[in-house]
Formats: C-alpha cells, structure tokens, sequence
C-alpha cells in the first residue's frame, strides 16, 4: 500500500519561547494534535486527500488559538474578514472566497465553490451571495469575539498600523491555518485559510485564497499551504514556484521548498513557511522565522507536533 500522510500548519513567526506560557504551548499542541489526528483518521479510512484537509482546516478553524474562522482578527471597521482556498491534485479542481464575513468554516465554503459553481474564486459580496444561496447559518459577532483579539485591534485603531497576528511584536506572527494530504490512491490536496490582518483596510487581500501563491496542489509535484508575509508571497508566486521546481529541476520536495523559503522568498524581503506533501507522501516543513505552528503524521510511522525549529 502507499504511504498516506497529513501535514498541517496554524501559523508562522516571531514565536518568543519566553512569551509563551507551558499552559498556552499545550492547548496549541492539543489544538494542532485534533486536527492532525482528525485528518489522518479519515486517510486511514480510506477518505480522499481533499477531505482530510477540509476536515483538519475546519477544526483550526474551529479554535480561538489560531487566526481563521473562529479566531481571525479584527480589521479597522471593527468586523471580520476571512480568506480561504482549496485545491485537488488529482483534477487540478480548485475553490477559494475571499472577505467573507459571518461564515464559520471559510474552507467549506472554497469546497462549495469548486465543486458546486462554475468558477474558481469569488469574493466579498458575491461570495456571501452565494453561501447564502447554499443555505449556510451565518453566525453572528458574538461567535468571532475574542478578548485577546480585541484588545490587540484596541491597541492600534484609527491608526495606519496594521499586524499580521497576536505576538507582542507587531507583524510577528502570520496567521493562517492549512493542511496538505496525500491519500492511499496517492492523490494529493491543499485547503488554507486565514483571519487576514489586525487593523486591515481597503478590502486587502494577502495570498491565502490565491491559487499558486498561498494555496496550491498537483499529483504531478506537490500540495502546498503556505504562511507569512503575504504580499511577498503573492509577489513570489510561492506555492506554484515549490511546484515549478520539482516539475521543471527535479528537485524533490524537501529540495524545492527549502529553496523557495529559505532563499528565494528572503531575497525579496519576505519571510513565513509552508507545509508541502508529494504524491509519494513525502512532507516538507521548512520556515525561516523562529517557528511555526506545525504537525505531521505519515502511515510510514512519521507522527509530530511542534512550535520551534
């Protein structure tokens, strides 16, 4: 039989050890451990790779601890405005939204947009226009309340500040949550989703639901969700150039993801990390900040969550 693994990421950054309780390091373990578990559960059922990362996104999403559905900051208006993408290896079939408001699983509804419309990414207006039309229970401010978020937009509204997550350093830590999985057909997917930025204005977009630079999957190379710097990101076409790597140099994964992230990407002045899986089930993990929310579990006996380098 293949090897089918699962990796999953819930952010990259400026994880100060100091900053971090050992109370607060283990309900992020145990966040991350649910998910992975969750995840690698319907791979050893049988489950497809797209619907092990759904689920495993969905319950990062489901967690105050990470920045997408449940915990995702607060822009400048005070509101919520999620970011989210899937992508099929198999078919190439992708889905993505973008400034949702209201929806408690953005990465259900990406799903929804690949395989229950015409198109491959739709936004703000229209995209609530049609989970609107798929009958989704749109939750109200009090579910996406959080105090710890709240007190950090607090800090710096009716400024031109802005912050990428919840560390005291400002732009310190990128939040998004993602998953990459390779099933036991050796078929390959990537589903990541985002909160966006404290304080963000003008309906900015960071490279999460953008297919090929946040958010990207093919048999042929790889599945990637990628975190950090969302501009460089987008501007490094990230997620594709991992792919563009192992396609066109035949590099392998761990090869090519090391290349795009700890090099290419701070070349032009960016920084975060990706998670990647082949359809070999292969996983790669590289981040050049001081750590990343991360796990890993493979049926070839790989099983890890971590924080730091």
């Amino acid at each position: 039989m293949k090897t089918y693994s699962i990796a999953i990421h819930g952010g990259a950054g400026t994880l100060v050890k100091g900053m971090m309780t050992p109370d607060l390091e283990s309900q992020y373990k145990d966040a991350l451990r649910l998910a992975l578990e969750a995840g690698y559960t319907f791979l050893e059922e049988g489950k497809t790779a797209i619907e092990a990362v759904e689920e495993a996104v969905r319950l990062l999403e489901d967690s105050h601890l990470f920045n997408a559905g449940k915990g995702s900051v607060f822009t400048a208006t005070e509101s919520h405005e999620m970011d989210a993408s899937i992508m099929d290896g198999k078919t190439l079939n992708a889905g993505a939204v973008s400034l949702i408001t209201g929806i408690k699983n953005p990465v259900s509804l990406a799903r929804d947009v690949m395989e229950k419309s015409e198109h491959v990414f739709l936004a703000g207006d229209g995209a609530m226009q049609f989970a609107k039309e798929l009958n989704y229970k749109l939750e109200d401010a009090t579910y996406f309340y959080d105090e710890f978020r709240h007190n950090q937009w607090l800090e710096i509204k009716d400024t031109d500040s802005f912050q990428l997550d919840h560390a005291k350093k400002k732009d310190s830590k990128f939040g998004t949550v993602g998953a990459v999985a390779c099933d036991q057909e050796g078929n390959i997917a990537a589903a990541t989703s985002t909160g966006g930025m404290t304080n963000k204005k003008w309906g900015r977009v960071g490279d999460s639901p953008m297919i090929g630079a946040g958010n990207y999957a093919n048999n042929k190379t790889c599945a990637i969700s990628c975190t950090g710097s969302g501009e460089f990101f987008i501007r490094g076409v990230v997620a594709y150039d991992v792919a563009c790597l192992m396609e066109h140099k035949g590099m392998s994964v761990k090869e090519a993801s090391s290349e795009v992230i700890n090099k290419r990407i701070l070349d032009i002045g960016g920084d975060g990390g990706l998670i990647a899986v082949d359809s070999k089930g292969n996983i790669a993990m590289p981040f050049n900040t001081e750590g990343m929310y991360r796990g890993q579990k493979s049926s070839n006996g790989i099983d890890a969550v971590s924080i730091y380098k």
